[in-house]
Order: C-alpha cells, then sequence, then structure tokens
C-alpha cells in the first residue's frame, strides 16, 4: 500500500498548539520530524500554529509577506481568517500559517451546539484553555478548507494531520465540511490516562475496569475527553505514538490506533569528537561550580554527575521515586565518590537567586558560611519553598547537602534556555556534561529526555511504563547498562523496589572504570542511532497511506455523520 501512488499525498497540512510554541514534547517530535518531511514533500507540507504573539514576535518564526500572499488577501476577505505566512526556524525550515482566532471565541457557543448535533461533542462543563484550544482548532479548519478551495486542489491527495485533543475541532470540521481531505488525528496522551495518573490512581494494573466516559465526569475532564473521543473515531486513521498509548486509547476512546508512530529525534547539532569533548568539558565545569557555590564547599572534579529532567510532574514523571533512589543511594551504599544529582526541573520561580549570582562571578573559594541562609539545594528563588514538592521530599528525608553527605542534590527549578541567571546554558548544552541520567517515569507514552540522553551519548535509566523504554527493550535491552541503557520494570505498586534498583545501578556505575563507562557512552549513541527520523519517518508514511486508503473508501460509501 505505501508504494502505491493513489496513496501517496500532494500535499499534507498539520497543525498543533505547539507549532513555532515551545511548550512540551510535541514541538519536539514535530521540529525534529520537520526536516525528513521536507525532503519528502519539499514545501508541499504546510505547518499550522496558533499566532498568539503579541508584544513579541515568536523566535522560531521568519515571517514571508511574500509567501502565498494573494491566498492570504482573500482568506481575511472572505472569512476573516488573519494569517501570517512564513518560514519555521528549524532543520528543513519548513512552510507556516500562523493564524488568529480570538475573533470565533464570540462565536464558540454556536460552534459548540453544531459539534454536539454533528458529533456529540459535550463541551458544557469547558474550562480553562479548551476555549482557546477549540477555536484554534476550528480557524484551522477554515484555513485547510480555504486554501483548499483557493488552489483548486480537489484533484490532489490532500492530507490533514491534527495532534492532540486541541486539534480535534479542525478534524471534526473538515470531515463535514471537506470531506475529500483524508484526516488523521494523533494523541500524544490520552486525556483520561494522564489525568488518572495525576491524580494518584492506580492506572495499569486496573485499566481494562475503567470505562473512559465515567472517568471523565469523576475527574472533571468531559469537554476534553469527548472531543478526542469524537476525532479520534471520526478521523480515517488514528495514531498515538507508543503501543502504551496505543492501550490507553483502545480502552477509553474506544478505537485501537491504526498505526503506531514513535518519536523520533533529530541528532545532527549534537557535537562529534573534539567538538563534543570541549562541549562536556565545559558543561562539567559550570555543573561544578554552580553546585559548589550552591553548597559552600568545594566538590571533586571526579563527582559522578548524574540528572532528571522535565515538566513538573511530581509522580507521573517519577520525581518522587527519583529522590527516594538518592536517599537509599546516600544511606546504604558506600560510595567511593560523590555523587551529584542535579534535578533539572522548571517551578514557580522569581528569578536567579541574588546570593548565587554574586558568588559565581567572583574568582573566591566556594568556602562560605552565609551561602546556604536562603537554601542548601534550589540555585533559583522559588516563589513559595514551603509547598514545593521536591523541597518538602528533600528536607522530609533528610537531606542537607552537608560535606559528610556523599550525595549531593541540586535543585535547578528555571527553564535552561541559555539565559536563566546561573547556569546560562541550555539544557542540552548541559545534559552533555552529565554522567547518567535517571527518568523513573510513571506516565510517560514515549520519553523523549531519555531519548535524547542517549543521543547525546549519556547512558541513562528509565522505566517499562516510558514509550521509549518498551521501544528499547525490543531492540534486546539487556539487564544491565551494558546497552546504554537500563530499563526498569516499574507497575502502580512497586515505587520503593524501583527506586532501590536505581540507587544500586548507579552504585555500580560508580565502581567502572573509565575504559568501561566509554564503552556505555558508545552504546548510547548507537543505541539512539536506531530511533533517529531516518528509521521512524517510515510510520509517518504509513498514516497517510492508510488514512487516503480509507478516505476513499469512505467517499464510496453514502456519506453521513455519526455521533458518538
Amino acid at each position: 500500500m505505501e508504494t502505491d501512488a493513489r496513496y501517496t499525498p500532494g500535499y499534507i497540512f498539520e497543525s498543533s498548539w505547539e507549532v513555532c510554541n515551545k511548550v512540551g514534547g510535541i514541538y519536539t517530535v514535530l521540529s525534529t520530524r520537520a526536516r525528513s518531511l521536507q525532503k519528502l514533500y519539499k514545501d508541499r507540507i504546510f505547518f499550522i500554529g496558533p499566532d498568539i504573539w503579541k508584544e513579541e514576535e515568536s523566535p522560531w518564526f521568519l515571517e514571508d509577506r511574500s509567501l502565498y500572499a494573494s491566498w492570504c488577501d482573500f482568506a481575511f476577505q472572505s472569512q476573516h481568517l488573519e494569517i501570517r505566512a512564513g518560514r519555521w526556524d528549524i532543520p528543513g525550515r519548513p512552510i507556516v500559517f500562523l493564524v488568529k482566532f480570538e475573533q470565533f471565541l464570540e462565536r464558540q457557543n454556536e460552534i459548540y451546539a453544531r459539534m454536539w448535533t454533528d458529533y456529540g461533542v459535550d463541551s458544557i462543563y469547558a474550562y480553562g484553555d479548551y476555549f482557546e484550544s477549540t477555536m484554534f482548532a476550528y480557524a484551522t479548519g477554515l484555513l485547510i478548507e480555504c486554501f483548499y478551495r483557493f488552489h483548486h486542489l480537489e484533484s490532489d491527495h490532500v492530507v490533514a494531520h491534527f495532534n492532540e485533543w486541541m486539534l480535534g475541532t479542525g478534524a471534526l470540521y473538515i470531515k463535514k465540511y471537506v470531506p475529500k481531505i483524508a484526516t488523521l488525528f494523533t494523541t500524544h496522551a490520552t486525556s483520561i490516562g494522564r489525568s488518572i495518573a495525576g491524580n494518584n490512581l492506580p492506572l495499569y494494573n486496573h485499566l481494562k475496569e475503567y470505562n473512559g466516559d465515567q472517568m471523565a465526569r469523576q475527574l472533571n475532564m468531559v469537554a476534553k475527553h469527548s472531543i478526542e473521543k469524537a476525532a479520534a473515531k471520526n478521523v480515517d486513521c488514528f495514531t498515538t505514538v507508543s503501543e502504551i498509548t496505543a492501550r490507553e486509547c483502545a480502552q477509553f476512546l474506544d478505537r485501537q490506533p491504526e498505526v503506531v508512530t514513535p518519536n523520533g529525534f533529530e541528532k545532527d547539532f549534537i557535537p562529534k569528537g573534539n567538538a563534543h569533548k570541549l562541549a562536556r568539558k565545559r558543561a562539567r565545569k559550570v555543573l561544578l561550580d554552580v553546585a559548589e557555590k550552591t553548597v559552600g564547599y568545594a566538590l571533586h572534579r571526579d563527582a559522578l554527575l548524574i540528572g532528571i529532567s522535565g515538566r513538573y510532574e511530581y509522580k507521573n514523571k517519577g520525581i518522587d521515586v527519583f529522590i527516594e533512589a538518592m536517599n537509599r543511594l546516600r544511606i546504604m551504599k558506600e560510595l567511593t565518590k560523590d555523587v551529584i544529582a542535579f534535578i533539572m526541573i522548571p517551578a514557580w520561580i522569581h528569578g536567579p537567586r541574588k546570593d548565587l549570582q554574586l558568588l559565581l562571578s567572583e574568582s573566591s573559594s566556594p568556602e562560605r558560611t552565609d551561602l546556604q541562609q536562603e537554601s542548601p539545594f534550589a540555585t533559583h528563588t522559588l516563589v513559595d519553598p514551603r509547598h514545593d514538592l521536591i523541597m518538602n521530599q528533600l528536607y522530609h528525608l533528610g537531606f542537607t547537602n552537608s560535606k559528610e553527605s556523599s550525595v549531593k542534590i541540586i535543585f535547578a527549578p528555571s527553564y535552561l534556555n541559555g539565559n536563566d541567571g546561573i547556569f546560562n546554558l541550555s539544557y542540552y548544552d548541559l545534559l552533555i556534561g552529565l554522567d547518567l541520567s535517571v527518568f523513573p517515569s510513571y506516565y510517560e507514552p514515549w520519553g523523549y529526555t531519555p531519548h535524547e540522553s542517549v543521543a547525546f551519548s549519556i547512558p541513562t535509566i528509565t522505566t517499562s511504563l516510558s514509550g521509549f523504554g518498551v521501544w528499547a527493550q525490543k531492540q534486546g535491552e539487556q539487564k544491565g547498562m551494558d546497552d546504554g541503557i537500563e530499563v526498569i520494570h516499574r507497575d502502580d505498586n512497586n515505587q520503593a523496589e524501583v527506586a532501590e534498583e536505581i540507587a544500586s545501578i548507579i552504585y555500580d556505575f560508580s565502581l567502572k572504570s573509565t575504559e568501561q563507562v566509554t564503552l556505555l557512552k558508545k552504546a548510547a549513541a548507537d543505541l539512539s542511532d536506531r530511533a533517529d527520523w531516518s528509521h521512524f519517518i517510515v510510520y509517518y508514511q504509513e498514516a497517510y497511506s492508510k488514512a487516503l486508503h480509507n478516505s476513499f473508501i469512505r467517499l464510496s460509501k453514502p456519506y453521513k455523520l455519526k455521533a458518538d
């Protein structure tokens, strides 16, 4: 089917809230995949994002007013669509349309009523980001329809791809008003699965017992779940990013995804050879300097640097288990070298610590008795440290970052964008300086953080509840770190065992020779080579093909709306 010209797209529209808008992991998915799609569908792949930039321009958007100028004028005159065309400033430089959607908010009740009538989407109990997301999705549907009709694409094979529940309205709009366009919908994590996990309910042991609609009511997620389910059930091809999430989709959304599209990574920007050594040396110096000035005394230069990063999802990302593992390592293991554990998790902060900034600007000794008055852990000033889950767990377990402790904790609660005021290096520029990374995830549909680590030749620990971890196991992942990754079994009830196993792995890692560590780093890089977009883009080609194939079947039958 994949090679059949009848099922090869001529034009592809792909929309997401994170096009030219770096919010989370979906930005990484789309921005790293773009170059591979540009190679296959040069300037016939159009990304659509929200035009939410007011005082300042999106740093990732390069506007080009000559690009599709006549159509942009037509769209404004005929549909009141304010569209800015340009390029996404990423490898591949794909064409991007940013569209405003605020003008539709005053019509939202009318639009929601139509969605209820046509597809049974229940928006009555909507709240929060639902309104802006669905109106952006509605504007996206109008934009695709307008482009399609203006450029007379009726005889072309056109595919429209919508990411996450936020874009569900767009998928349903296209199905109703431009049925010749083949539609795809990708959920990167089900809204109900994420909510169950985030509310400390057991997800995996009881998955088959949950009813998606019932849980949506219980968790106050009716509107988001409703649009997600309607989109999943009505598009021509439904996809998700891992087999873990596919099981959730079948249970909560009543449709098994046709294609699992694992997330790749584009690693051409990662330094190689001598440049890699220099970048690692610089990163280690910055990490150690910040750690020294934070704890208030000199640290050994051969300390083992480990880290966890990602969104501040305390349970879902396994932050709680990571800290408990550090506690067990500190108490139970006789370490021959210091371990410095960096928790790189953005939190609610005022900004960089002024005292730490001053010390880092000086070339004096880190021996300062007054340094720990604000915090022996945090590099930035937290707005509400007394209610911060990470800080509370550190204090509860008795961490002090004293000289006597073999495990030091450094909490970096800022976005590491290169301008945080303390590290002043981006996350990737710091990641390369770590010796080992740990991501004991409980809810992780894919898991870019361990994926990125192995791409940077950093051995990593993750769990069997991470999509990337499951993929790694299928590559023949063995017990131990010999292949650059350790995937620990995790379920609803074994947090203590996971923490203990992580502590043991780190202890064993600390005893390895330089030569052994070098082999592990090479194994990590080799593993990542099998998980780049050059290998994974075929799954998207398969999804486009299935969407077109299924749309042809759909169009050959009498058309009717299917409410659920």
